[in-house]
């Protein structure tokens, strides 16, 4: 085997590493974000009555990113000791109340 041949080799082998070394990264990121996925539930849980959370999971179905802003909000004030329960009316009190410190955006044509 040549020189040439054998660099080649061990380009291919390290090649083939990386590439099982970035698998693993990505499962391993994969298993993070589902036992974050499920520590975020359980606390949902434990603050939200059943309606509360059939509403969260309904918007969770409109806009993703935003159930998820709303979840990381809630264990926030949790923590803080700002929130004990949160049944269905004070949780739509709460989103009325996030939802009209957004700015609303328009677009006019012509």
């Amino acid at each position: 085997m040549s020189e040439l041949d054998e660099l080649r080799q061990r380009r291919l082998r390290e090649l083939q590493m990386m590439q099982g070394q970035s698998r693993r990264d990505v499962l391993q990121e994969q298993i993070t974000a589902q036992q974050q996925d499920q520590q975020i539930n359980l606390i949902m849980r434990q603050i939200m009555t059943p309606e509360a959370r059939e509403r969260l999971a309904n918007i969770r179905l409109a806009r993703p990113d935003f159930a998820r802003q709303v979840e990381i909000m809630l264990i926030q004030l949790y923590q803080a000791g700002r929130l004990k329960e949160l049944n269905d009316q004070t949780f739509k009190a709460l989103l009325t109340k996030i939802s009209s410190t957004k700015r609303e955006t328009t677009i006019r044509m012509g």
